[in-house]
């Protein structure tokens, strides 16, 4: 395929915009469709084009990329007389960058077939910091050969690019992304407030656990944000909390247990119950803090 490919782009959120802007910078001619149409014509500002619809957006394409919320948005953006399935031209690449359920990417992908779509499942990881610098890691399932074809697009968003698998496989290795991503925040939430409570220097504290075996990249991208208190959303509690669903649904589909997993679904749970989904998944730090007794955000 050539390098000046049309792709339409569906869901210009907090990652889907930078991410199509960061098309549009490699030289792709990029439509966008969001719901909210001021995020299109962000889009529109920086080189690409907006659409006032799904199947406008998606007329042209060689790719269609959609980056929405959850399963059923990624239902919706693709089904109906409207959706991307009715209105894309046979053959194009249909990659869906949305984290969803890996039993619903399957299904979606034997119905992109059937429309004449080639489909991969490709979730990323990397949250807005990553969007923006186009260094997302991004988990691909599907066949070889389209995954082979969508490569020069995923260069544009993406650093680590690794095909997993069948259909379903990208989204079940970004469930275990979650699940690790969840598990390494609240350690490091706890770790702060046991730090804090002994008075100890936090900073110094964690420059040092980051150089050692405890260090991780959760640790480098969200250890000073929990110091400062910073929870502006780079990735939505709310969202970590559907995907810790997606976690535990998966798990017990396939009969494992996964005693620590469950936890912090719950714990992420609850801070979104107590009002805090809006929060970066950072924000779990105040759940920790609310069980320590902490007055400050209850």
């Amino acid at each position: 395929m050539s390098e000046n490919k049309n792709v339409a782009f569906i869901g210009l959120g907090i990652m889907g915009l930078p991410m199509a802007k960061n098309l549009v910078k490699a030289g792709f001619q990029v439509t966008g469709y969001n719901r909210s149409p001021e995020k299109a014509q962000d889009l529109a500002s920086a080189g690409g084009t907006a659409a006032a619809s799904v199947a406008e957006a998606v007329a042209n394409a060689d790719v269609v990329i959609t980056m929405v919320p959850d399963s059923p948005d990624v239902e919706a953006v693709v089904g109906g007389a409207d959706g991307v399935f009715a209105n894309a031209k046979k053959g194009a690449l249909w990659i869906d960058n949305s984290t969803i359920r890996p039993d619903v990417a399957v299904v979606l992908a034997d119905d992109a077939r059937a429309a004449g779509l080639r489909p991969l499942d490709g979730p990323v990881s990397g949250g807005e910091a990553g969007a923006i610098d186009g260094v997302l890691s991004i988990m691909v399932g599907g066949e070889k050969a389209d995954f082979d074809d969508a490569e020069t697009v995923l260069n544009a968003i993406g650093k680590t690019i690794v095909h997993v698998g069948p259909s379903g496989s990208g989204q079940t290795v970004k469930a275990a992304n979650q699940l690790i991503v969840a598990s390494n925040i609240q350690a490091l939430s706890e770790a702060v407030v046991f730090l804090e409570a002994y008075g100890v220097d936090t900073q110094a504290a964690l420059a040092v656990l980051g150089g050692g075996l405890a260090g991780s990249k959760v640790l480098d991208q969200k250890g000073q944000k929990i110091l400062d208190r910073n929870f502006d959303p780079g990735f939505r509690l709310a969202l970590h909390h559907k995907d810790m669903g997606i976690v535990t649904s998966a798990a017990r589909e396939a009969g494992v247990v996964l005693p620590l997993g469950a936890l912090v679904a719950q714990l992420v749970a609850s801070t979104v119950a107590t009002g805090d989904g809006s929060l970066d998944h950072s924000g779990l730090f105040r759940g920790v803090e609310r069980l320590s007794g902490s007055s400050d955000n209850k």
